[in-house]
């Protein structure tokens, strides 16, 4: 049996709305799908403003020019998150301050946040990863205390919450993925969700190149001019029109891949109860969205070993982020803080495939393949 990691899903919509946006003639961005999309978020979530990008990546660039990141700031995030979390604020000129992971997850540990904290903190940054997330009550109340700005990278969290409240509603940025390995995809897309109302239209501008066409769109003012420093981060309309083919489906997505979460967790407690692996922490004030599942090995040298018996048997799984904080580009910049969590979970997570569709033949086949190797 050959199983891939992922496997991107087609709702059988996307070519329906994909003629659709032809026939319109409208291809570039801002156009009747994208205001479909946004709409589509701002209506079943509650955020103030929702903002088509062309990747989540962008969507985080787009966050730190609308918060005026600049030299001599300081933002703290997870040192265990994807590369693209911290570059957006590094080009601005940050100075990005890792954080650990808690024992518990590969999340932020909110209980060392507070001393890290300087007179130069501008901003933290808090990654859900896997869609469970964050302490957000936490980090809220003490952004707050401090009067710093929290943005959420939230690119593996649609419809994930946090105390029945949708991740991404928290912070004053939120950034979304659309990436084919997404629950939802546009094959490459992103989102930014602007939460703060003061922040709506500086995000307007910086996104439309530093002009004012949106207001001139909505009929606010009688010309677009440039007023301000910004760039492009539209995504296409045949991107927003595949988009909304698979946000119709949503809900048949979701409890598609939730299924499939569950029979893995099923599956795997016995061996989580002989202390052979652990599985995913989900802390009672989260909802997960099933965006993937994962199983930490008790060392570097048994996880890489896992993986290879999985490879043997057919099964792509695979490990996930390198702790930031140790990184070639990084290393030497690092405060020397151990950051013993992040380092942990980057030697020894594995990510199980899972994809809607995979069936129960499937991940019964995985869960087998993984005991063998434990009790062989």
């Amino acid at each position: 049996m050959k199983i891939p990691f992922n496997k991107p899903h087609f709702t059988g919509r996307e070519a329906f709305h994909l003629s659709e946006a032809a026939i319109l003639g409208h291809l570039a961005g801002n156009g009747h799908y994208t205001q479909l999309c946004q709409g589509f978020f701002e209506e079943r979530y509650g955020f103030r403003k929702a903002l088509l990008t062309t990747s989540c990546t962008d969507a985080l660039e787009l966050a730190a020019l609308v918060l005026g990141i600049a030299p001599g700031d300081e933002v703290i995030m997870p040192s265990y998150t994807f590369v693209s979390t911290a570059n957006a604020f590094a080009l601005r000129g940050a100075k990005i301050v890792f954080a650990d992971s808690n024992p518990l997850n590969p999340n932020i540990d909110a209980g060392s946040l507070a001393g890290l904290i300087t007179e130069k903190t501008r901003a933290i940054v808090v990654v859900h990863y896997g869609g469970i997330a964050c302490d957000m009550q936490t980090i809220m109340e003490l952004a707050a205390m401090h009067r710093l700005f929290v943005v959420e990278d939230a690119a593996q969290c649609v419809d994930a919450f946090c105390n029945d409240t949708p991740l991404g509603s928290f912070g004053h940025l939120a950034a979304f993925s659309f990436h084919e390995t997404k629950n939802i995809t546009s094959g490459e897309g992103g989102m930014l969700v602007v939460n703060d109302a003061s922040l709506i239209e500086r995000a307007e501008i910086v996104r439309e190149k530093g002009t004012n066409r949106a207001a001139f769109s909505r009929g606010e003012v009688e010309k677009y001019e440039w007023v301000s420093l910004g760039s492009s981060f539209l995504p296409n309309e045949l991107t927003a029109a595949f988009l909304y083919g698979q946000l119709e489906h949503l809900d048949i997505i979701q409890q598609n891949r939730m299924e499939s979460w569950q029979r893995y967790r099923n599956l795997l407690s016995p061996l989580e109860n002989k202390g052979y692996i652990g599985l995913p922490y989900v802390p009672d004030y989260a909802a997960h969205n099933a965006h993937l599942f994962y199983i930490t090995a008790n060392s570097q040298a048994e996880r890489d070993q896992l993986l290879n018996h999985l490879a043997g048997q057919g099964i792509h799984a695979v490990f996930h982020y390198l702790s930031l904080h140790s990184s070639p580009y990084f290393s030497n910049k690092h405060d020397g803080r151990e950051l013993p969590d992040a380092v942990r979970y980057a030697s020894t997570l594995i990510r199980l495939p899972l994809f809607f569709g995979l069936n129960e033949d499937e991940t019964g086949y995985i869960a087998a393949c993984i005991k063998s190797f434990f009790e062989r």
